[in-house]
């Protein structure tokens, strides 16, 4: 059987800050595709750039940045649409859900004006017609009550409520690519399953492709076909999800695997990867995370690994091929 064609492909995409000092470097190289009803999780520690890579698709770059690279949507340049076309892809094939609601959410206007709003702007509805189709949207999603809800201010609701909102602006244009930079952070544990199990159950039914950015290694396998690990702005290794525990290659993601909580015996000490996260602006001649792996060699240090197919997904790693059987050993020895 054919795979489907991908609606989104990320093609060495780079992306530099361009102050008053020197052009700083934030994502170096990422490439991955993207294909309807797929969901892909992008993860890494925290300055790796998983929430730029997400934000580059949305053109949500600060003025300064200047990407490199290719993010086409659709067959199209993402980074090369202007007038209507751009309008169109912003207000209806791709949406965006964020970190903390809070903050994207005008605090002194009702959550009805807010999720009105592309409704009146973009498609031509009036008020009560939108609020009419957005009634429904809210239930679907565990809002009852919707009118009520509609009428009231961000303050009045609950993180989980408000994030849960956040889902229904988001897919009430009906988009074909829905973007999510970390929407459980800022939520406890059970409300983090509610709002995971909606935007999973939103993916099936609306045949979304979904680019999940978390930190949450657990619960980017739980909801996602695909996991991409990035690090120092490089994406370094992609995998199933259902493989990465069993068929991981790269000593980064085995470390970030060997540190999840609850992997070894209560009242142990965790392992961690040694030394600090790189950031993609420092200079590497070679592997940027050869300072901190325990198996890097001479080569490792004096010439950076490329992105390649390895099996059933792809690994940057000049060590890949003969490390499987150290990576296991480590994690059981940790």
């Amino acid at each position: 059987m054919t795979a489907p064609a991908p609606l989104l492909r990320v093609e060495h995409l780079g992306i530099d800050l361009h102050r008053r000092q020197e052009p700083r470097t934030l994502v170096r190289d990422a490439s991955f595709d993207l294909a309807p009803g797929e969901a892909l999780g992008l993860v890494g520690e925290s300055g790796s750039g998983k929430s730029l890579t997400s934000r580059s698709v949305v053109r949500l770059l600060p003025r300064d940045a200047r990407p490199r690279g290719t993010v086409a949507f659709d067959g199209q340049d993402v980074h090369a649409l202007h007038g209507d076309r751009l309008t169109r892809y912003l207000a209806h094939d791709a949406a965006m859900i964020f970190q903390n609601p809070r903050a994207h959410i005008n605090p002194v206007r009702t959550l009805g004006d807010f999720l009105t709003e592309p409704l009146l702007c973009h498609h031509g509805l009036g008020r009560a017609e939108a609020e009419e189709r957005l009634v429904p949207l809210l239930a679907e999603i565990g809002i009852p009550d919707g009118r009520r809800r509609l009428a009231q201010y961000p303050h009045q609701l609950s993180g989980g409520l408000l994030q849960r909102m956040m889902i229904a602006s988001a897919l009430v244009t009906a988009p074909r690519l829905l973007l999510a930079d970390e929407p459980t952070t800022a939520l406890d544990v059970t409300t983090q399953q509610d709002v995971m199990a909606i935007l999973d159950e939103q993916r099936h039914e609306r045949h979304l492709a979904l680019l999940f950015v978390t930190h949450d290694l657990e619960l980017a396998g739980a909801v996602c076909d695909r996991i991409a690990v990035m690090y120092a702005g490089t994406i370094v290794e992609q995998r199933p999800a259902a493989a990465l525990h069993s068929g991981r290659r790269h000593p980064y993601t085995a470390g970030l695997l060997a540190a999840r909580p609850g992997v070894g015996e209560p009242g142990t000490r965790l392992p961690v990867i040694p030394g600090r996260p790189a950031a993609a602006h420092e200079s590497f001649e070679g592997c940027p995370f050869a300072p901190r792996c325990a198996f890097a060699e001479d080569r490792c240090r004096a010439e950076r690994p490329p992105l390649r197919p390895d099996g059933d997904g792809a690994v940057a790693c000049h060590r890949a091929d003969e490390l499987a059987g150290d990576l296991d050993r480590t994690r059981e020895e940790a």
